[in-house]
């Protein structure tokens, strides 16, 4: 295996525990909101971040690697789910939509370091993927955003 191809490996396992991380995040939010419309958009992240992740497994088993299957091990990624979890019982759509945001932030802020990876050793075989997965974190992101801004409007 080619020194650019464990290069892209590494890049996509990163991705792929990012996408994990969002799935359960995603899921926790919708298993703690009342709120119909907003639990549905939950649990269609959820699913989104899943397809995210397996297309990215693919493309790692493609190039010869072993993909990632877990969510991240880094403490402050993981904490932020826990954390998610302690402080989505019980609470308004607001601090439930506060959380999501925050989970798209690290994963854009991940999306972005994976860019900058790709773009410093040329790792053009999986731009188009890394980048198109990136506009839809992007999307995500401000869906997100938009509707923690209505639901602080009505509080």
């Amino acid at each position: 295996m080619t020194d650019m191809n464990k290069e892209a490996i590494s890049v996509l396992n990163d991705l792929i525990e990012t996408s994990k991380d969002g799935q359960e995040g995603f899921k926790t939010c919708a298993e703690d909101i009342k709120h119909p419309e907003l639990k549905a958009l939950f649990v269609k992240r959820s699913a989104d971040c899943a397809t995210a992740a397996a297309e990215l497994q693919g493309t790692v088993r493609s190039m010869g690697g072993d993909p990632e299957t877990s969510t991240s091990l880094s403490g402050d990624v993981h904490r932020r789910w826990v954390d998610l979890k302690s402080l989505v019982t019980g609470k308004d759509e607001e601090a439930v939509l506060n959380e999501a945001e925050r989970g798209e932030d690290h994963a854009l802020k991940a999306y972005k370091h994976a860019i900058e990876k790709i773009n410093k050793h040329n790792l053009v075989g999986i731009r188009d993927l890394v980048e198109r997965q990136y506009h839809g974190v992007q999307r995500n992101h401000d869906q997100v955003k938009a509707l923690r801004n209505q639901a602080r409007a009505r509080s």
